[in-house]
């Protein structure tokens, strides 16, 4: 019988798995899919609102054609990607640590299996196969964990491109309808 709470035999049967770093690796995995889904929610709701926000003031300046409207323009929208691109670096450094994370795991649990082998005496090779492969398995987790942050970081850096190159030309057709 486990004295542990039962929302807490997940953690534990990960530390049973695949040790410690497999709970480090689970808290990461968390960060990555929370950075994802906030940047989603950021993408649809409040991204679309503070471009029609900015459209509106640009459209509502009397001078368009000028280096200094023009230069504002341009600090406007740089500062609007700004903050569509403002959780990138951390989440390619969350990305980045998880392989990492999950060789660390694999070489701790090989020192363990390695250990406890040497005091057995008994040198059974089925022994040594099961540590093996449970001492592989953070790699495999950080592995997974990665492509697919991988892929949202290409995904995210896709629609920053796309959003960026949009709201510059909706800011110069804004421009062509105010001259009309």
């Amino acid at each position: 019988m486990s004295s542990l709470p039962l929302w807490l035999e997940p953690v534990e049967r990960l530390v049973e798995a695949g040790g410690a770093v497999l709970v480090v690796l689970a808290v990461v995995a968390v960060l990555v899919f929370a950075m994802a889904m906030e940047r989603w929610w950021y993408y649809r709701i409040t991204w679309r609102v503070a471009r029609r926000e900015l459209l509106h003031r640009w459209a509502a300046r009397s001078d368009h054609a000028s280096w200094s409207a023009r230069t504002l323009r341009q600090v406007w929208a740089e500062a609007l990607v700004a903050k569509l691109r403002k959780p990138l670096p951390w989440l390619k450094l969350l990305v980045a640590l998880c392989p990492l994370l999950g060789l660390l795991g694999t070489v701790t649990g090989m020192i363990s299996v390695f250990d406890s082998l040497s005091l057995s005496e008994t040198h059974q090779a089925r022994a040594m196969a099961d540590g093996v492969a449970r001492a592989t398995l953070p790699t495999l987790t950080g592995m997974a964990i990665a492509v697919v942050g991988l892929l949202f970081i290409s995904r995210l850096e896709h629609v920053i491109r796309r959003e960026d190159q949009r709201l510059h030309d909706r800011l110069a057709r804004a421009l062509e309808e105010s001259d009309a």
